[in-house]
């Protein structure tokens, strides 16, 4: 088998709109895979390798920050090579670094080999987004878009309970072994289903120094990366929560390994909510008043739940559970309209758009993970509130670059 072949393929006929709607939501599960699959194995993997509560977290930003910059170069590999090549190296890259994070004999042999899970997992997120652009125009590629995050979402909700029930029954190595058999499917999935869709004619040079240059030239586009700014913080806002899982799970809620779902679930009721939203709004309102509406939600969450944990001593965990819902489906309203708008302003060069804006999201992402995160997971009003403060920044952002 050749994982690196040419060949054209367009859509054909019988794959439906949720058909390929699933394989590029599967494809871009990896990384939520990658990322909340061993959060009930912190404790262990702690433990095992005596490390402190700040030191086990950055097994996620070691992840997040190769993940990030990487976009950058999976986006603009596909502008050149073609959709599906790129996809495919990438999943085998991808599992073969998680058969080394499951026999890793040190923290610091573990570090590595997720960097290099980062490096690999976000192809078919990058690489995705081109391809619904390269298949579908406005109202339709919004739909596709929104489906797609629907089925995606399903990820991060039964990932950490996959991964508590594999940590409980075997241990944490083998909760990358389930990440080996993941890769390993999905490139065959890949290689038997996924079509190209972008033609040879269609495609730049392979030219290292220019495709560098039109990265460059995106990254400065002041338009661009206000738009990728003002999504990353507000991405952030829901983020948070899902960097402090751990904490929020063990720790505030006093729960066990086995239920993350209490805490993932509503993020993705929240999530997918937001996506159906989306996608019955599509076409009907404005794109601005879509927007507008998520930040209503993402802050009315976020504000009120700042304001039950300062004045209640114990918040009920219902509560907790439905304004992180109330936040996530705010954040993810928004999401869909700032990806295409960035998209449409290099309709050629969709594949470099989608890296630069996945680099500068994830990028967000990882620092409010590896930087914010440790420094309020000490207390729900402190994850609420920075919670908060990252959206209100996104709307002012958005007020701003929208205009």
């Amino acid at each position: 088998m050749s994982v690196a072949s040419n060949e054209v393929r367009e859509p054909e006929k019988g794959v439906s709109h949720w058909g390929m709607a699933a394989l590029l939501a599967a494809l871009a599960m990896v990384s939520p895979f990658s990322i909340d699959t061993f959060y009930p194995s912190f404790p262990a993997i702690a433990q095992e390798f005596s490390l402190t509560s700040w030191q086990i977290q950055q097994t996620i930003t070691v992840y997040m920050v190769p993940f990030a910059l990487m976009t950058l170069v999976q986006g603009p590999l596909s502008d050149a090579l073609g959709r599906r090549p790129v996809v495919l190296v990438g999943l085998v890259i991808y599992s073969l670094a998680s058969v080394a994070c499951v026999f890793a004999p040190s923290f610091a042999f573990l570090l590595v080999f997720r960097a290099l899970q980062g490096m690999s997992a976000g192809v078919g997120m990058a690489v995705g987004r081109a391809i619904i652009r390269d298949l579908h125009e406005g109202p339709q590629a919004q739909k596709l878009m929104s489906a797609i995050t629907m089925i995606f979402s399903i990820a991060p909700a039964i990932a950490p309970v996959l991964g508590g029930w594999i940590h409980v029954w075997f241990g944490w190595r083998y909760v990358f072994g389930f990440m080996v058999f993941t890769g390993l499917t999905l490139v065959l999935l890949s290689y038997l289903l996924l079509p190209e869709t972008h033609p040879h004619e269609r495609r730049s040079r392979f030219d290292v120094a220019a495709l560098a240059r039109l990265v460059a030239h995106i990254g400065t586009d002041r338009v661009f990366m206000a738009h990728a700014l003002a999504l990353g913080v507000t991405f952030s806002a829901m983020i948070i929560f899902i960097g402090a899982a751990p904490a929020i799970v063990m720790t505030h809620w006093h729960m066990g390994e086995t239920d993350f779902a209490a805490l993932f679930v509503p993020l993705i009721i929240g999530i997918v909510g937001g996506g159906w939203i989306s996608g019955r709004l599509a076409g009907r309102i404005p794109a601005r008043r879509q927007v507008a509406l998520g930040y209503v939600l993402t802050l009315g969450g976020s504000g009120v739940f700042v304001a039950a944990a300062a004045l209640l001593p114990s918040m009920p965990v219902l509560l907790q559970q439905a304004l992180i819902t109330a936040t996530a489906t705010g954040a993810q309203l928004t999401m869909p309209l700032y990806t295409l708008r960035m998209l449409d302003l290099y309709p050629h060069a969709r594949g470099s758009a989608a890296s630069v804006q996945s680099c500068v999201m994830l990028g967000t992402g990882a620092i409010a993970i590896g930087g914010l995160v440790p420094a309020v997971n000490h207390s729900m009003l402190g994850i609420s509130l920075a919670s908060f403060l990252c959206g209100a920044t996104g709307f002012l952002m958005w007020r701003r670059v929208w205009r």
